[in-house]
């Protein structure tokens, strides 16, 4: 269902996304761990154009992580999703994810190494323009996103679609180099209320560029479709949050690159 919704959502992007957007599956590394990523970008458009990071959930570089950067290819850009977890390693069960997210975000090095790595095949591609890059992340990739943007990666943009939020440090603040969108469930119960007067509170204080955005009535995982498969208490999809998120992401990128 999720894979099917996903690719509904495309055509709904471009009409064209099916026959245009080529994919490739990259082979990386990062501290001995072979890393598998999904390209996708639009063969038609000819020279360098920007390039959007895309984190998937805590279950893994899925079909959903991979369709979301298809969607930005027919937008006409060039979109990595990256493997955080190594050799595309996925999975449907909860317990298993949250293991294998807790396992990456315990050691910071290996969860901003890995981030990085992704980022570098990015904006090493002959098809990007390096000086336009931004990253996404859903769930556990917007918390991801998010670190690359607070440890100041040369990035343009960052969107986290109901990610945790690290709050950061003074010095952290100041490594922005970033505009950054939060796109946030009012009824998420995922993420304190608490934490999220903190994050604010932290970039409001270093004058950060940032957006909050909540979406009335969504919970967690808003994004996803098929969501509501899982059976897990306080995440289900939004189709008017979803929808709404994703203009809010692309206005931000037309403010980041100069687009009209």
């Amino acid at each position: 269902m999720r894979v099917a919704l996903a690719a509904t959502m495309l055509l709904c992007v471009s009409p064209f996304a099916i026959a245009e957007v080529k994919t490739e599956t990259v082979t990386y590394e990062f501290g001995g761990t072979k890393l598998k990523g999904h390209l996708a970008y639009d063969a038609a458009i000819t020279g360098k154009r920007p390039g959007i990071l895309v984190v998937h959930e805590w279950w893994g570089l899925d079909a959903y992580a991979r369709k979301r950067a298809e969607m930005l290819a027919a937008l006409g850009y060039v979109a990595f999703a990256v493997d955080m977890y190594g050799d595309g390693k996925t999975t449907e069960h909860p317990q298993e994810a949250g293991q294998m997210a807790g396992a990456v975000r315990k050691n910071i090095d290996t969860w901003l190494g890995r981030a990085k790595a992704g980022l570098k095949v990015l904006q090493d591609h002959d098809r990007v323009d390096a000086k336009k890059i931004a990253a996404i992340g859903y769930c556990f990739g917007g918390s991801t996103a998010l670190q690359l943007a607070l440890n100041g990666a040369d990035v343009a943009a960052v969107v986290s679609f109901h990610g945790a939020l690290p709050v950061p440090t003074e010095e952290q603040c100041k490594a922005v180099k970033s505009r950054i969108l939060i796109c946030h469930g009012s009824l998420d119960s995922f993420i304190p209320e608490k934490t999220i007067q903190e994050f604010r509170g932290a970039l409001e204080k270093a004058n950060v560029d940032y957006q909050f955005v909540y979406y009335a009535g969504a919970y967690h995982s808003f994004t996803v479709p098929g969501a509501d498969e899982k059976m897990i208490k306080g995440i289900k999809y939004d189709k008017n949050a979803d929808a709404r998120s994703w203009l809010h992401m692309q206005q931000l990128f037309k403010e980041a690159f100069g687009e009209k």
